[in-house]
């Protein structure tokens, strides 16, 4: 049996990659499920496979389901196409599409095809990780999932600026200065004030 390496580059910075060894004879969904694993994003949204060349363009299609939308040939599904049924070359090349409205690109490379089964290994597996993943939804860490989910919602980015100005609603200037700077006209008072603690 075959065991298929891939090498698997976010589309945005290739030196972010996850390498994933999966047996010839199982599905590109399995291998879909692996990809997220590797790179820590949930499985809710749609996917695809494009079937490439060394140019990185786009052949056909390998998708989670039929989408509603418009397809030079029907695609091929994942639960039914095995990976070694697409392996076409021996540097064969794949395009990951996922979740269509964040597009998140991902590009598949085959690094290397072994006849030998490591025992202790379950496949698919994510044999090798290298770099920071990029968070799913633009927010990763202290703040937690919950988090993402109210940004993703509310699309917290497009906040303009940090919502402090200096001026008021007609456009003149509140007298915020300097930090400390005491307004005009004042500063005589603040004299008068500190002599009579004195």
């Amino acid at each position: 049996m075959a065991i298929l390496k891939f090498r698997i580059y976010l589309e945005e910075d290739e030196s972010v990659y996850r390498d994933v060894v999966i047996r010839h004879t199982q599905s590109f969904q399995d291998l879909h499920e692996t990809i997220l694993k590797g790179y820590e994003f949930d499985n809710k949204h749609k996917a695809t496979f494009y079937r490439s060349n060394d140019h990185w363009l786009r052949g056909r299609e390998i998708s989670l389901e039929k989408y509603e939308k418009e397809y030079k040939a029907p695609p091929l599904i994942m639960s039914e196409t095995t990976v070694g049924s697409e392996i076409r070359d021996p540097n064969q090349r794949f395009i990951y599409q996922y979740d269509f409205n964040k597009n998140w690109g991902f590009l598949i490379e085959l690094i290397n095809v072994s006849k030998e089964e490591n025992p202790k290994t379950i496949y698919p597996s994510v044999a090798r990780v290298e770099g920071i993943a990029p968070s799913q939804y633009g927010t990763k860490g202290l703040l937690g999932p919950k988090f993402a989910d109210i940004e993703e919602k509310y699309d917290l980015t497009q906040v303009a600026g940090d919502g402090f100005s200096e001026k008021d609603e007609e456009g003149e200037d509140i007298g915020l200065g300097e930090e400390g700077a005491v307004e005009e006209g004042g500063e005589a008072e603040a004299e008068e004030e500190a002599e009579e603690e004195v």
